[in-house]
Parts: C-alpha cells; structure tokens; sequence
C-alpha cells in the first residue's frame, strides 16, 4: 500500500518546535495526501449492501463523489481536509487543484447518485454514524466558505447534506443506549461533528436533539474505565470523545462538575492510559495504524478539556505529547495511514489546538 506522493519527512518538523498553528507550508503538505486519496480508486475496503447481482459495481460507480481514499468516509473527510486547508489558504500553490479537485468531485450529478444510494433500501446504517458526522462536517466548512466555488460546491452537497441531517434526528430518537467503541461506531465522536454542523447551519431541530440526548446518554455517567484505554485499533478515545462532547453541550462550570465525576484523576495527572501516547509495533497493519490518529484525537479532546477546567496544566502538557507524536506520523509512506490521517492532523492544527 505504499504511495509514493510521500517525500517528506514531518518527523523533523516537529522535533524542535511543535506548530501552534496550521501553516500554509504544512496545509500544503496535508493537502497533498488528500489530494493523491480522494482520486485513487484502489485498494478500496467495501462497506456495500448488494442485493443483487447487479449491484456489484465499480466503486466509482457506487459513489461519484466519494469513491477514493481506500473509504466512503476517509473520502469525505479528505474533501473536508480539503475545503479546510482552501478557506484558510485560497493562494496556497496547490489552490487551483484544489478548486479543480473539488469542482469535479461535488457537482449536483454525483450528489444525487450517492443520496440514491442511501435511500436504497436496506442501507439505513451506511456510514452511520461517523461518515455521517464527517458530512455534516464538510457541509458545514462549504457552508462558512466565502469564494464563489465554496457557495458552488455547497449548493451542490445540500440534498445529501439536509437528508444526511434528518437521518441524523431519527436514528438519535431510536437509538437506546450510546456506542462506547474507539472506532467508527463511536456515538460521541459523531455527535461533535453534527452539533457543530448544527450551530453553523443553525439547525436548531438537530442541536436541541444533540443536546438533549447527549445528556441522557452521558449525563449521569461517572469513574469511566480508562484503565482499560487504549484499545488496540482504536482511533478515538471512548472516554475523551465523550467529555470533547459534552464540553460543547454543558455550560463550563456544569461541564467541571460533570468531568470531576467522570474522570475524577485527570486534572491531578493521575489517568495515566490517557495522558501517555500509545505504542505501535505495525504502522503496515491498517487497524493498528489507528493508534496514530489516536493520538491526535486525544490531544484535541485534551486540550479542548483544559480550556474549560482550572489547573489544566497537566492535561495541557499530555495534549501536547500526544500532539508532537501524532504529528511525527502522518506521513509514513505507507497508504494504510496516509489516506486519512492527514485530515485528523488538520483538524487539530486548524483549530489551533495543538499547542496553547
């Protein structure tokens, strides 16, 4: 799975000096992975309902817009790595294939091919919930876009995104209980991505449903179980997604109270599987590369937590590690890893989370 595209090395980057911020010479960089996923067709890992003999197709045939990256959803989120890094940087070099990129990517035609796909009966579940979130997420950086290609390519995404959203509503109405994994099945991690898509598209139905059953979900929990943290594939944190969460739903003096309860040694250092970044022995086993991303999605929770919390200085400090480790691994050379961790890199350095 090697992808030549890889020739540099971010290790040395950030040996000395962790980047506060995403530069324009580190967009470009991360641009350019998702620039050589979201057009390669294969190696491609199917999640595909056939019914049929017939519907066994092309992967490009299933989904015109979103056929790339090894996944429906590394797709996604390498057009929203994409999105991001053209509205921070629109004169970046790589801008005109960016642009060109996207343009043949997200025309109303291939949308309306990937919303037929989802109403196809049967595939209820598809992508549910994290392909989800990371639509609801793009959608929402189209939506914020300012050039006249941004208001394009969102006008062209909004049926899938509108039916994406409701189906959003329904599934939380129905669902009994949260999904507590590491992995794509993670309710909270989604729920994130959609409550901030709901606030930019001040969709008010879908951030009161958030709302509401993040706290039924999570609202009376307490002592999680991080000595069981890490998993061996996981790419979140059960217990860190889940506080990220409910930061953005509790006000902050109620958010303190409820992660006292819910990670009682975290401030004082004590959670030690949570402030120190995982070992990986296999960066080639597509699951074990998860650990990566790991360590990016736990810094951005961290940090997130310790903007909220007094005397966050340890949790800072863990942040940062699991950040500068992330980071020196975004780029292995190896596609099992570079088809989409560059877009968890973003969106932790986009958001100026990586180092405070």
């Amino acid at each position: 799975m090697r992808l030549i595209c890889s020739s540099w090395n971010f290790a040395s980057i950030v040996s000395d000096r962790l980047p506060r911020l995403l530069t324009p010479s580190l967009a470009s960089k991360f641009a350019g992975l998702a620039l050589a996923g979201i057009g390669r067709e294969w190696p491609h890992a199917y999640q595909h309902l056939a019914q049929r003999p017939a519907d066994v197709r092309l992967p490009r045939e299933l989904h015109p817009a979103f056929f790339g990256c090894f996944d429906w959803h590394s797709a996604v989120h390498g057009h929203w790595t994409l999105a991001r890094v053209l509205k921070l940087f629109p004169t970046l070099p790589s801008a005109a294939r960016i642009r060109a990129a996207l343009d043949e990517s997200l025309t109303k035609e291939h949308i309306a091919v990937e919303l037929a796909y989802f109403q196809a009966p049967g595939r209820g579940s598809f992508e549910r919930p994290y392909g989800w979130g990371w639509l609801l997420a793009l959608a929402a950086e189209l939506r914020a876009g300012t050039e006249p290609s941004a208001r394009r390519w969102s006008r062209a995404i909004r049926p899938l995104e509108k039916f994406i959203a409701e189906s959003f509503r329904g599934y939380l109405s129905r669902l009994p209980y949260p999904v507590r994994t590491g992995v794509h099945s993670n309710t909270a991690f989604a729920l994130s991505l959609a409550l901030d898509y709901a606030r930019t598209a001040a969709d008010r139905r879908l951030e009161a449903a958030i709302v509401s059953r993040s706290g039924d979900f999570y609202g009376a929990d307490a002592s999680a179980p991080v000595a069981w943290e890490p998993g061996g594939e996981d790419f979140l944190s059960p217990s860190l997604a889940e506080a990220d969460l409910m930061s953005r739903v509790l006000p902050a003096a109620e958010f303190q109270r409820w992660l006292a309860r819910f990670l009682p040694g975290l401030a004082s250092g004590e959670s030690r599987g949570l402030m120190k970044p995982p070992r990986i022995y296999d960066r080639l086993d597509p699951k074990q590369v998860h650990l990566d991303g790991l360590c990016l999605s736990r810094s951005w929770a961290l940090h997130r937590i310790a903007s909220v919390m007094p005397m966050g200085g340890k949790v800072s400090t863990a942040a940062e590690r699991h950040a500068r480790t992330g980071l020196a691994r975004v780029s292995s050379g190896d596609y099992a890893g570079e088809h989409w961790l560059a877009s968890f890199a973003v969106y932790l350095l986009a958001n100026g989370t990586a180092c405070q």
